[in-house]
């Protein structure tokens, strides 16, 4: 029998995100570790994903390449999907299987970004209506409001999911960085040597650089030559 709910993986490229985020000095590393997170986020969840970049998205703006990139998967004969991005690194895989069980339910689910926007997005074909998706206010900070009432208007449930973090700015990354204990060490360096500012890191240099002498200091054995 096949699964009826697949995951839509909507997200540029690590190249073309830095473009659009360039004020993350550093973000080309950083996409590139939050995408493969993010993928062994949604493979971990044993659901069917697709992942649609700029290579294959199709439209004009930001919400036709949206709305035809979730066609696109209903058209494959799906009856729920799932989306999300690239850029919610608490985005765990529980929040993936509980989004697919409210789906069962006849739920639409969301998963709102705390700039207003949303992490995730998960709705039945039943819900979904192209005209009146791209009417929606894209990359607004009203986004997540006018979908849920939109489909509270619909007369149909909506599940929502606890409110996460997502990465547009610099700001956004250090509210992350507070929180990153559960990342791998090489995001967790990424992020630090993006958050960290010059003051920060001069200060960290020093530091250094006094323990150095003063490990030297007191050592008893060859005398240490510092350049």
């Amino acid at each position: 029998m096949k699964i009826q709910t697949a995951i839509l993986v909507f997200a540029k490229s690590s190249e073309e995100e830095i473009l659009h985020k360039s004020t993350i000095v550093g973000g080309e590393k950083l996409f590139t570790e939050l995408t493969k997170k993010t993928l062994a986020t949604v493979e971990s969840s044993g659901l069917p994903f697709f992942v649609f970049t700029e290579k294959n998205q199709k439209g004009t703006t930001f919400g036709e390449r949206f709305v035809n990139a979730i066609q696109s998967i209903y058209n494959l004969g799906y009856e729920n999907i799932i989306t999300i991005g690239n850029d919610t690194p608490h985005l765990t895989k529980y929040h993936l299987l509980e989004s697919a069980v409210q789906l069962a339910n006849n739920k639409f689910v969301l998963g709102p970004s705390a700039d207003g926007g949303f992490y995730l997005m998960g709705l039945h074909k039943s819900q979904f209506n192209t005209d009146t998706f791209l009417k929606l206010p894209w990359q607004s900070k009203n986004l997540a409001k006018s979908i849920s009432l939109l489909i509270k208007t619909a007369k149909i449930e909506v599940s929502q999911l606890e409110v996460l973090h997502d990465i547009d700015t610099v700001e956004d990354l250090k509210i992350i960085s507070r929180l990153c204990f559960s990342f791998s060490k090489t995001l967790q360096a990424i992020i630090q040597n993006i958050t960290q500012t010059p003051r920060e890191i001069s200060i960290y240099s020093k530091l250094i650089k006094d323990n150095y002498y003063l490990q030297s200091f007191y050592n008893k054995g060859s005398p240490n030559i510092v350049a």
